[in-house]
This record gives C-alpha cells, structure tokens and sequence, in this order.
C-alpha cells in the first residue's frame, strides 16, 4: 500500500477544544477513507496554540526557527489538509490565520483542503463560505466541496451528532478521493543546487 500524508491544523485556544475534537473526527474518518482506498494514511496533527509565540515571532522577523521551521515543513510536505479554526467575530481566528501568512508563498499550490470551522451557534456556519473558502482558494489550494461546521448541539444528542457524522463521512470521502487520486506530495528544497559543480564552472 501506497502512504499520503494528512497534515491536520487546529486553531483551538483553549484546552479541551470543540476545534480539536473536530479536527480529530475528520482526519479519523478520512484515514478510514484512505484506507478503504488501498492508500495508508499517515496523521500529523498541529495544534496552533502550541505554537502561539512562535507563529508571532515568525511574523516579526520574517524567519521560522528550528522547531517551528519543521511545522511548516510538515504542512508544506502533507499530500493533503484538514483545517479547523473557531470562528470569532464572523471569522476565523485571529491565530489561525496568522499561521496562513507565515506559510512560504505556493506551498499550499494545489494542495486538497478540507475546511471545518466551529462556533458557539449554527449562525456561523457561513464563515466555512464567506471566510475559510475564500482564504485557501487564495493559497491555490484545491478545496474540497464539503466544509464540517460544528455548532454545541452538534455535540449532543443522537439526532444531533448523526446528523454531524454524516457531514463528516461525506467531507471525509471527498478528501480521501482527491489526495488517493494524486501522486505523492513532494517539497523542493529552495537551497538545492540546480546546476551541477562541474556546469557551474564551465560556465564561468
């Protein structure tokens, strides 16, 4: 069997976190998919509030340092992303997109995205369109149809949490579909000689 890459970004601020267990249940059940598929799925998950300080940091000096550069290696480098913010005032999350703007420029370039958002009412449910979806279709990213909004009765009864499961499954398959379809994610190495040592001297 074949591996793909799922990198999983929460934007979560607080511990436990509606976005992360959201996050978890759609890279669970898109490992599944990939699964299902012939395809083994490898999960990497990142917690932004992990990397709160460093993520500001990157953005005052223009430079990721060691530990965070291997962060945006790893979502650079996934075959595919699952992208789960809170949504505040409207939007998401101020944290999560300053992680957005660290991210080197087309490293997110035709990359399958699913995007899923939570929130304390079913009223913001329109930030997976009007916020998420625009925001990653600027990255270039291949966005997938279906966006998981999870508002607190989602988390409740049966009904409630069936009818979450099933946006769920259906977001899962379409993500899984698009990165088992795809050869494998490769990163280049911006400080990779091109030209050989030898066509470098000749050409002096």
């Amino acid at each position: 069997m074949s591996e793909r890459t799922l990198a999983v970004v929460t934007g979560g601020l607080r511990q436990p976190s509606s976005s992360r267990l959201l996050a978890d249940k759609l890279a669970a059940a898109a490992g599944d998919e990939l699964t299902r598929l012939g395809v083994t799925p490898k999960i990497e998950v990142i917690e932004l509030r992990d990397h709160a300080h460093e993520i500001t940091d990157n953005l005052l000096t223009g430079f990721a340092g060691a530990a965070f550069a291997k962060v945006v290696e790893t979502v650079a480098g996934a075959d595919g992303l699952v992208a789960v913010s809170p949504i505040f005032t409207a939007s998401y999350s101020g944290l999560f997109k300053s992680f957005v703007d660290v991210l080197p420029d087309g490293s997110l370039a035709g990359k399958p995205v699913l995007i899923g958002a939570t929130g304390g009412t079913a009223r913001h449910s329109l930030a997976l369109d009007h916020a998420l979806r625009p925001l990653f279709a600027y990255t270039r990213s291949i966005v997938i149809p279906t966006g998981v909004f999870a508002a607190p009765e989602d988390w409740g009864g049966d009904e409630e949490g069936g009818r979450l499961d099933k946006r769920v499954s259906r977001a899962a398959a379409e993500l899984a579909a698009e990165v088992a379809r795809r050869d494998p994610a490769t990163v280049e190495d911006p400080f990779a000689l091109k030209t050989s040592f030898e066509d470098l001297l000749a050409g002096e």
